[in-house]
Protein backbone atom coordinates (compact mmCIF):
# COMPACT_ATOMS: atom_id res chain seq x y z
CA UNK A 1 0.00 0.00 0.00
CA UNK A 2 3.04 2.53 -1.02
CA UNK A 3 3.77 4.65 -3.86
CA UNK A 4 6.56 4.72 -5.71
CA UNK A 5 8.03 7.28 -3.23
CA UNK A 6 7.65 5.06 -0.53
CA UNK A 7 4.26 6.70 1.06
CA UNK A 8 1.41 5.31 2.17
CA UNK A 9 -1.00 5.46 -0.71
CA UNK A 10 -4.10 6.77 0.96
CA UNK A 11 -6.29 6.20 -1.86
CA UNK A 12 -5.90 2.87 -2.65
CA UNK A 13 -5.82 2.24 1.28
CA UNK A 14 -9.57 3.93 1.26
CA UNK A 15 -10.77 1.74 -1.93
CA UNK A 16 -9.52 -1.29 -0.14
CA UNK A 17 -11.11 -0.83 3.03
CA UNK A 18 -14.62 0.62 1.96
CA UNK A 19 -16.52 -2.45 1.94
CA UNK A 20 -14.57 -3.07 5.62
CA UNK A 21 -16.77 0.26 6.13
CA UNK A 22 -20.06 -1.25 4.67
CA UNK A 23 -19.68 -4.32 6.57
CA UNK A 24 -19.19 -2.80 9.68
CA UNK A 25 -22.00 -0.59 9.38
CA UNK A 26 -24.35 -3.40 8.69
CA UNK A 27 -23.21 -5.86 10.97
CA UNK A 28 -24.09 -2.63 13.77
CA UNK A 29 -27.50 -1.61 12.12
CA UNK A 30 -28.99 -5.40 12.98
CA UNK A 31 -28.94 -3.33 16.57
CA UNK A 32 -30.15 -0.14 15.66
CA UNK A 33 -33.50 0.92 15.01
CA UNK A 34 -35.50 1.57 12.10
CA UNK A 35 -34.78 5.09 11.83
CA UNK A 36 -31.30 5.13 11.47
CA UNK A 37 -30.09 4.90 7.88
CA UNK A 38 -26.94 2.77 7.27
CA UNK A 39 -26.00 5.73 4.71
CA UNK A 40 -25.45 7.80 7.78
CA UNK A 41 -23.64 4.57 9.51
CA UNK A 42 -21.31 4.31 6.23
CA UNK A 43 -20.28 8.21 5.93
CA UNK A 44 -19.43 8.50 9.71
CA UNK A 45 -17.52 5.12 9.05
CA UNK A 46 -15.63 6.29 5.97
CA UNK A 47 -14.84 9.28 8.12
CA UNK A 48 -13.34 7.14 10.53
CA UNK A 49 -11.25 5.00 7.89
CA UNK A 50 -9.95 8.31 6.86
CA UNK A 51 -8.71 8.85 10.04
CA UNK A 52 -7.30 5.54 10.59
CA UNK A 53 -5.25 6.36 7.53
CA UNK A 54 -3.62 9.94 8.96
CA UNK A 55 -3.16 8.28 12.20
CA UNK A 56 -1.44 5.00 10.71
CA UNK A 57 1.06 7.80 8.81
CA UNK A 58 1.60 9.49 12.30
CA UNK A 59 3.56 6.10 13.24
CA UNK A 60 0.78 3.96 15.05
CA UNK A 61 1.97 0.68 16.01
CA UNK A 62 -0.48 -1.67 15.20
CA UNK A 63 -1.78 -3.85 12.23
CA UNK A 64 -3.86 -1.68 10.00
CA UNK A 65 -6.95 -3.48 9.62
CA UNK A 66 -7.45 -4.25 13.46
CA UNK A 67 -6.49 -0.33 13.99
CA UNK A 68 -9.05 0.38 10.99
CA UNK A 69 -11.62 -1.61 12.10
CA UNK A 70 -11.67 0.59 16.01
CA UNK A 71 -11.62 3.55 14.57
CA UNK A 72 -14.55 2.65 12.04
CA UNK A 73 -16.86 1.74 14.68
CA UNK A 74 -15.43 4.55 17.07
CA UNK A 75 -16.90 7.10 14.17
CA UNK A 76 -19.72 5.29 13.82
CA UNK A 77 -20.90 5.21 17.08
CA UNK A 78 -19.79 8.99 18.02
CA UNK A 79 -22.14 9.72 15.05
CA UNK A 80 -25.26 8.46 16.57
CA UNK A 81 -23.85 9.87 20.03
CA UNK A 82 -23.77 13.27 18.73
CA UNK A 83 -27.26 13.42 16.86
CA UNK A 84 -28.83 11.77 20.26
CA UNK A 85 -30.49 9.61 17.94
CA UNK A 86 -31.85 7.83 21.31
CA UNK A 87 -35.20 9.23 22.89
CA UNK A 88 -34.47 10.61 26.29
CA UNK A 89 -37.08 8.67 28.02
CA UNK A 90 -35.52 5.42 26.61
CA UNK A 91 -32.09 6.25 27.99
CA UNK A 92 -33.99 6.78 31.41
CA UNK A 93 -35.49 3.66 31.19
CA UNK A 94 -32.04 1.95 30.72
CA UNK A 95 -31.01 4.00 33.61
CA UNK A 96 -34.13 2.19 35.72
CA UNK A 97 -33.11 -1.26 34.54
CA UNK A 98 -29.62 -1.03 35.44
CA UNK A 99 -30.67 0.89 39.14
CA UNK A 100 -33.38 -2.05 39.40
CA UNK A 101 -30.61 -4.69 38.89
CA UNK A 102 -27.84 -3.34 40.94
CA UNK A 103 -30.73 -3.12 43.70
CA UNK A 104 -31.84 -6.45 43.82
CA UNK A 105 -28.24 -7.70 43.01
CA UNK A 106 -26.81 -6.34 46.43
CA UNK A 107 -30.01 -7.68 48.33
CA UNK A 108 -30.34 -10.97 47.03
CA UNK A 109 -26.39 -11.87 46.06
CA UNK A 110 -27.29 -13.29 42.35
CA UNK A 111 -28.82 -11.92 39.31
CA UNK A 112 -31.99 -11.09 39.37
CA UNK A 113 -34.54 -13.03 37.05
CA UNK A 114 -36.60 -10.71 34.67
CA UNK A 115 -39.95 -11.36 36.73
CA UNK A 116 -38.03 -9.98 39.78
CA UNK A 117 -36.54 -6.90 37.82
CA UNK A 118 -40.36 -6.64 36.11
CA UNK A 119 -41.71 -6.26 39.59
CA UNK A 120 -39.25 -4.20 41.19
CA UNK A 121 -39.65 -1.37 38.16
CA UNK A 122 -43.86 -2.09 39.20
CA UNK A 123 -44.87 -3.31 35.90
CA UNK A 124 -45.96 -6.67 33.78
CA UNK A 125 -43.22 -8.96 32.69
CA UNK A 126 -44.62 -8.43 29.26
CA UNK A 127 -44.14 -4.41 29.42
CA UNK A 128 -40.87 -4.96 30.93
CA UNK A 129 -39.68 -7.29 27.71
CA UNK A 130 -40.87 -4.23 25.80
CA UNK A 131 -39.14 -1.69 27.85
CA UNK A 132 -35.92 -4.08 26.73
CA UNK A 133 -36.42 -3.63 23.36
CA UNK A 134 -37.21 -0.68 22.78
CA UNK A 135 -34.04 -0.09 24.15
CA UNK A 136 -31.92 -1.75 21.30
CA UNK A 137 -29.69 0.25 20.14
CA UNK A 138 -28.72 1.99 23.57
CA UNK A 139 -27.32 -1.12 24.81
CA UNK A 140 -25.10 -1.03 21.86
CA UNK A 141 -23.58 2.27 22.52
CA UNK A 142 -23.20 1.32 26.62
CA UNK A 143 -21.63 -1.99 25.71
CA UNK A 144 -18.83 -0.50 23.67
CA UNK A 145 -18.27 2.37 26.17
CA UNK A 146 -18.43 0.61 29.23
CA UNK A 147 -17.16 3.72 31.33
CA UNK A 148 -19.10 6.80 32.96
CA UNK A 149 -20.04 9.90 30.40
CA UNK A 150 -17.15 11.97 30.55
CA UNK A 151 -14.50 9.39 30.54
CA UNK A 152 -12.07 8.56 27.76
CA UNK A 153 -13.53 6.44 24.86
CA UNK A 154 -13.13 2.50 25.72
CA UNK A 155 -11.92 1.62 22.00
CA UNK A 156 -9.22 4.81 22.07
CA UNK A 157 -8.13 3.28 25.45
CA UNK A 158 -7.60 -0.34 24.22
CA UNK A 159 -6.01 0.41 21.03
CA UNK A 160 -2.14 -1.59 20.47
CA UNK A 161 0.31 1.22 21.43
CA UNK A 162 3.47 0.03 23.05
CA UNK A 163 4.38 3.63 24.35
CA UNK A 164 1.64 3.53 27.06
CA UNK A 165 2.85 3.23 30.63
CA UNK A 166 2.49 0.21 32.35
CA UNK A 167 0.42 0.76 34.96
CA UNK A 168 -2.18 2.17 32.38
CA UNK A 169 -1.83 -1.73 30.57
CA UNK A 170 -2.31 -3.05 34.03
CA UNK A 171 -5.62 -1.20 34.52
CA UNK A 172 -6.94 -2.10 31.16
CA UNK A 173 -6.18 -5.70 31.88
CA UNK A 174 -8.32 -5.26 34.76
CA UNK A 175 -10.90 -3.91 33.20
CA UNK A 176 -10.82 -6.98 30.59
CA UNK A 177 -10.73 -9.25 33.48
CA UNK A 178 -14.02 -7.93 34.88
CA UNK A 179 -15.40 -8.21 31.81
CA UNK A 180 -14.96 -11.90 31.19
CA UNK A 181 -16.07 -12.58 35.15
CA UNK A 182 -18.93 -10.46 34.26
CA UNK A 183 -19.44 -12.50 31.56
CA UNK A 184 -19.46 -16.05 33.20
CA UNK A 185 -21.39 -14.51 35.95
CA UNK A 186 -24.30 -13.90 33.42
CA UNK A 187 -27.68 -16.57 33.29
CA UNK A 188 -26.54 -18.87 31.21
CA UNK A 189 -28.90 -18.10 28.34
CA UNK A 190 -27.61 -14.31 28.75
CA UNK A 191 -24.28 -16.01 28.06
CA UNK A 192 -24.59 -17.77 25.29
CA UNK A 193 -26.30 -15.35 23.57
CA UNK A 194 -23.43 -12.97 24.31
CA UNK A 195 -21.13 -15.81 23.01
CA UNK A 196 -22.67 -16.57 19.70
CA UNK A 197 -22.63 -12.62 19.02
CA UNK A 198 -19.29 -11.30 20.11
CA UNK A 199 -17.62 -14.77 19.69
CA UNK A 200 -18.82 -16.74 16.56
CA UNK A 201 -19.99 -13.56 14.92
CA UNK A 202 -23.94 -14.61 14.39
CA UNK A 203 -26.56 -12.16 13.67
CA UNK A 204 -29.65 -11.73 16.02
CA UNK A 205 -31.73 -14.04 13.34
CA UNK A 206 -29.20 -16.71 13.53
CA UNK A 207 -28.45 -16.93 17.28
CA UNK A 208 -32.64 -17.03 17.70
CA UNK A 209 -32.10 -19.99 15.58
CA UNK A 210 -29.76 -21.49 17.70
CA UNK A 211 -31.10 -20.79 20.91
CA UNK A 212 -35.35 -21.55 19.41
CA UNK A 213 -36.24 -17.78 20.66
CA UNK A 214 -37.66 -15.15 18.33
CA UNK A 215 -35.46 -12.49 17.02
CA UNK A 216 -36.97 -9.73 19.32
CA UNK A 217 -36.14 -12.14 22.04
CA UNK A 218 -32.51 -12.02 21.62
CA UNK A 219 -32.76 -8.71 21.54
CA UNK A 220 -34.36 -8.50 25.04
CA UNK A 221 -31.81 -11.13 26.59
CA UNK A 222 -28.88 -8.75 24.91
CA UNK A 223 -30.12 -5.23 26.24
CA UNK A 224 -30.28 -7.06 29.64
CA UNK A 225 -26.77 -8.59 29.55
CA UNK A 226 -25.58 -5.51 28.69
CA UNK A 227 -27.36 -3.70 31.54
CA UNK A 228 -25.83 -6.37 34.05
CA UNK A 229 -22.52 -5.95 32.67
CA UNK A 230 -22.34 -2.46 33.25
CA UNK A 231 -24.22 -2.27 36.47
CA UNK A 232 -20.89 -5.13 37.73
CA UNK A 233 -18.15 -2.98 35.72
CA UNK A 234 -19.28 0.18 36.57
CA UNK A 235 -19.62 -0.53 40.08
CA UNK A 236 -15.98 -1.82 40.33
CA UNK A 237 -14.66 0.61 38.97
CA UNK A 238 -16.09 3.27 41.20
CA UNK A 239 -14.48 0.89 44.20
CA UNK A 240 -11.12 1.16 42.24
CA UNK A 241 -10.84 4.90 41.61
CA UNK A 242 -12.53 5.47 45.21
CA UNK A 243 -9.85 3.11 46.53
CA UNK A 244 -6.56 5.26 44.40
CA UNK A 245 -8.43 8.78 45.45
CA UNK A 246 -7.80 7.37 49.09
CA UNK A 247 -3.85 6.64 48.98
CA UNK A 248 -3.29 9.56 46.86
Amino acid sequence: MYNAAGQIDRDQLVQRFAPLVKRIAYHLMARLPASIQVDDLIQNGMMGLLDAIGRFESGMGAQFETYATQRIRGAMLDGLRDNDWLPRNLRRDFRRIESAIAKLEQENGRPPSENELAAALGMSLAEYQKMLQDARGHQLVSFEDLVEDGDDDYLERHLADPSREPSRLLEEEGLHRLLVEGIEMLPERERLMMALYYEQDLNLREIGEVMGVTESRVCQLHSQAVARLRVRILGETRVIKSKKKRNG
